[in-house]
């Protein structure tokens, strides 16, 4: 949980502040989960805090969500083209990725349960960048990894427009 809350406190993920008048801040939780190895022994215990995005309400606390998914058929023939070809596919993985996207919206989410702040047990955190379970935040990741990627040499796909590709090394 320490680690979670210092990966808010590096990306400036929200600012406390005095709740505004008319506003009902959105509840956080935190989500436990074991990660474990391949043989399925349990190698870390990872917490994460997110909103209770189930609580949001439309055209109030957010106007358009999306998040771009391929269709399956449309990646067995990529991965299928690929090996035939034989390109090198690379994955990547980005540690709490939602936390690098700014959100549009003002949001305002309650302290975490068992972290409140001593001193303003009162006050509430506005929401600057994406968490994980507000409805926006696929969409706000989407917009910062396509801009990144469009700036890192690669192109918009002619056939998927929503998804960069890259035909050269980048």
């Amino acid at each position: 949980m320490q680690e979670e809350l210092l990966q808010f406190k590096i990306q400036n993920v929200w600012i406390l502040v005095d709740c505004p008048k008319g506003v009902r801040p959105i509840g956080t939780k935190w989500v436990l989960k074991n990660k474990k190895d391949e043989r399925g022994i349990v190698i870390r215990n990872k917490a994460r805090l997110v909103a209770q995005g189930h609580t949001h309400e439309e055209g109030i606390d957010y106007e358009e969500v999306f998040a771009p998914v391929e269709r399956i058929e449309a990646i067995r023939l990529f991965l299928a083209y690929a090996s035939f070809t034989g390109f090198t596919i690379y994955q990547m993985d980005v540690k709490s990725a939602f936390l690098y996207s700014t959100i549009d919206e003002e949001v305002y989410v309650m302290q975490p349960p068992g972290f409140q702040d001593l001193e303003f047990p009162d006050r509430v955190y506005k929401v600057e960048k994406a968490m994980y379970r507000l409805h926006q935040a696929p969409r706000a990741w989407y917009g910062t990894l396509s801009k990144y990627l469009l700036a890192n040499g690669f192109q918009r796909g002619t056939i998927q427009r929503r998804f960069p590709t890259c035909s050269s090394v980048c």
